[in-house]
């Protein structure tokens, strides 16, 4: 059970009130839990996909140890992060837009 870590950036606040009854808020918007079950994982994904689906705001990222994924980090996003991410010879990369 790998630890599990949480991400929000400008959503509304039934997130906080949900992933706080689950995970330990470390700052605004992060949120950890040391030993998590990929049910629990897994369902927890689900609730906050389907709020994100109705409410279409803010971004969130989830990600926990995985060895069988790239760079041993599984991840998953909803929104739409600064940032992408991509798998690139077994390890994950960031590419950013270059700006004109």
């Amino acid at each position: 059970m790998p630890m599990v870590v949480v991400i929000t950036r400008d959503v509304e606040p039934r997130y906080r009130g949900f992933l706080g009854s689950t995970m330990l808020e470390l700052a605004a918007g992060v949120y950890a839990h040391p030993r998590m079950s990929a049910g629990v994982r897994t369902r927890i994904w689900e609730v906050l996909s389907d709020w994100h689906l109705q409410l279409g705001q803010g971004s969130i990222v989830m990600t926990w140890a995985d060895s069988s994924a790239n760079g041993g980090l599984g991840l998953l996003t909803l929104g739409e992060p600064p940032k992408q991410i991509i798998a690139h010879d077994a390890m994950l990369l960031v590419r950013r837009a270059l700006r004109s």
